[in-house]
């Protein structure tokens, strides 16, 4: 045993000398670091390839061969995170040069620090502005408003508070706005700050909570000729900036008396109060949401009932807009039922000027804003208060029924589908008898504006239903029984919808006029005179009678059931196509008389709802008339195979383009699509088309 452990402890000595001389070897021969790689193979992330690389004048064979000058002008950055302290030094120094320049200003060389601090989109002065100074953009005066001014105390409560999210009490008080103040002292952490209590925590708001925006206020004065971030924009605001105080109490009280009926989604007792205690100059979001709501009221509202010229709504309905969106797109977080309404109002107002591609965009961000919150679950309005619940179930079903609107109109894919949505319907009560703790009943005889509401949602409901299953049979027919089966479901569709509005309330019930029994009375020369003279009264004539249009119930009847007619010329079109498919045949004259009925229908609807009701809907109840118009062209062209039926459809198509085209006209508030009628009220805007 002792001569073997001599052996391994020899083999293990002779190991490590011939490890100590490889490692001698090895020091030897020592490996060169590649040089700086020039500018071009650095960016091409390859080897560079000199023939010496300690000549740093040779060119390497890679900028040889491509024939391009071989440079070494790259400076290696330093590693690690910037710093931070320096970066506050030198906004320190810069907010103290603009100060100076601020001093120097007022001693009397104004013009080189306006020359020098302002440029020519952006005003150093600010005047409240007449309806005619409302038209400058909000983003000029946002920057002329180089730092915020907040008026110091307490914001009085309003009748209904609420207590469904909370909200930071202290704010950073920020000195005067004008030139002549103290500026935003930027060298102070905002750790050690000394804040100042902006509200006691006892009080709360209505419906809209306000929520922590005092960091937003942190942020220094930019720097002259850069764009602020948007946490700039996100600081308080007075109305007075963009228009005067009583023109918007004037559109807001048109909003409650002609938008409001379509478009509930708002509280307003709370909304009134907090208008009234001028909490838009404390909360940024609560501008925002007048803004929009001012915005989308002006163009649905007919250009008699304002005084104003049709460029100066327009350019104000835009200013609203702007000064919305720039304060809602800096506080998406934390979302709240606010922000969805805005961006609902957002999608009206777009909607109405034409922009296509926005609406959808707003549309989106509201929808999935509104997902976020989780409104279309029922168990996410646990331990909300009563108003804050029925705001968000009364947004979110509106949202559920653009999307179908949209949906079907426009051929978009369906967003909000009915079997993921467990979220109940608004309680059928006014806004008066909502409490933040409590439902208080509604008065018996009394029937609640949201009741249309209910319905339309219903119809919206069934719509949804028919669309899916179209569009799933589309990408896979069904075959035999299968078909069969979905015919039956699609019979069943048609009778739901069309007693859909059997049990509404009797106001929202369709009467029938004695005069227009006969449906043939509908067409003529005749009747398109008087309907168009009553339309040019209503948009023109600022002392025509509005008591039809102020009938909230008036104006719900047309959307319901120009509505209703649409989703049963749907349910109708497919069933028809079901038919074929099982039958391999289709009845003309059946096919032919049906469609002849929902245009005979909607006529009687058009006729028996007061013009200026229906006008009141503005250019969304338009579509759906002309979606379900233009299939009866169809039937126009089977003038060899039934003639009479294809010259009554074509007189109530006429009427019917007629009668929207002249609607649809006076809401434009752009001149230069704007088109005047001719003798039968037909625009050159339709004949063009």
């Amino acid at each position: 045993m002792p001569v073997a452990r001599l052996k391994r402890a020899s083999e293990s000595s002779s190991d490590d000398v011939t490890t100590k001389e490889g490692h001698s070897e090895s020091s030897k021969i020592k490996r060169k670091r590649q040089s700086q790689s020039c500018d071009a193979c650095r960016a091409r992330k390859v080897r560079c390839a000199r023939d010496n690389p300690d000549d740093p004048q040779s060119s390497c064979k890679h900028c040889i061969t491509l024939g391009i000058p071989c440079t070494y002008d790259y400076q290696p950055k330093k590693r690690g995170p910037p710093n931070l302290y320096l970066r506050r030094l030198q906004e320190a120094a810069a907010a103290a040069a603009v100060a100076a320049q601020h001093q120097e200003c007022q001693n009397g060389d104004t013009t080189s620090v306006r020359s020098s601090l302002t440029s020519p989109r952006l005003p150093t002065t600010i005047s409240i502005p007449t309806i005619s100074q409302s038209t400058s953009g909000f983003l000029e005066q946002s920057l002329s408003n180089v730092v915020p001014t907040l008026t110091s105390g307490s914001l009085q409560p309003p009748r209904y508070a609420i207590t469904a999210d909370t909200y930071q009490t202290h704010y950073q008080q920020i000195a005067s706005s004008s030139f002549g103040g103290s500026h935003v002292d930027t060298q102070r952490s905002p750790k050690t700050d000394d804040s100042q209590p902006f509200i006691a925590s006892s009080e709360q708001f209505s419906t809209y909570p306000l929520y922590n925006w005092s960091y937003r206020q942190r942020q220094p004065m930019p720097p002259p000729n850069t764009l602020p971030p948007l946490s700039y924009y996100y600081r308080p605001h007075s109305l007075e900036d963009v228009a005067p105080r009583d023109t918007i109490m004037l559109i807001v009280a048109l909003f409650f008396d002609f938008v409001y009926p379509l478009s509930p989604c708002v509280h307003k007792p709370s909304y009134l109060a907090d208008l009234h205690a001028r909490r838009e100059e404390r909360d940024p979001l609560f501008f925002a949401l007048v803004m929009s709501t001012v915005a989308s009221t002006l163009v649905q509202l007919p250009r008699s009932y304002l005084p104003m010229g049709r460029h100066a709504v327009r350019k104000l309905a835009q200013t609203c807009h702007e000064a919305s969106r720039h304060i809602s797109v800096a506080s998406y977080d934390p979302p709240t039922s606010m922000h969805v309404v805005i961006r609902y109002f957002d999608c009206i107002y777009h909607f109405c000027e034409g922009h296509d591609a926005t609406q959808h965009a707003a549309f989106g961000e509201a929808a999935h804003i509104a997902v976020t919150l989780r409104m279309h679950e029922e168990s996410s309005y646990e331990g909300l208060d009563f108003i804050e619940c029925e705001v968000r179930r009364r947004t979110f079903w509106l949202l559920f029924g653009a999307d179908k609107s949209m949906s079907i109109l426009l051929g978009r894919p369906i967003c909000l589908r009915d079997e993921d949505c467990t979220v109940h319907f608004p309680k059928e009560l006014d806004d008066e008898y909502i409490t933040p703790s409590a439902y208080l009943p509604q008065p018996h005889g009394k029937p609640s504006l949201v009741s249309g509401l209910n319905y339309i949602t219903r119809i919206f409901a069934l719509l949804g239903e028919i669309l899916v299953r179209i569009r799933m049979d589309r990408r896979s027919p069904p075959q035999g029984q299968y078909a069969k089966a979905r015919l039956e479901e699609i019979q069943s569709l048609h009778s739901r919808i069309m007693n859909a509005l059997v049990h509404a309330p009797e106001p929202l019930q369709l009467k029938q006029s004695p005069q227009m029994a006969n449906p043939s009375d509908y067409s003529g020369a005749g009747f398109r005179q008087a309907t168009f003279a009553e339309v040019k009264d209503f948009f023109d004539n600022p002392n025509a009678s509005r008591a039809n249009a102020q009938n909230p119930f008036l104006v719900m009847q047309a959307n319901l059931y120009v509505t209703q007619q649409l989703v049963r010329f749907v349910i109708e079109q497919y069933r028809d196509e079901l038919e074929i498919q099982i039958r391999g045949a289709a009845n003309e004259q059946r096919i032919a008389d049906d469609r002849e009925a929902v245009a005979s229908d909607l006529l009687n609807i058009l006729h028996n709802i007061p013009i200026q009701s229906i006008a009141t809907n503005g250019p969304s109840l338009v579509h759906k008339v002309r979606f379900v118009a233009s299939t009866l062209l169809d039937a126009v062209r089977k003038v060899e195979t039934a003639p009479a039926t294809a010259a009554r459809a074509h007189a109530y198509l006429w009427d019917f383009l007629s009668i929207l085209s002249e609607i649809e006209r006076n809401y434009l508030l752009d001149d230069d699509r704007d088109a005047t009628s001719n003798g039968d009220g037909m625009t050159t805007l339709l004949c063009n088309n």
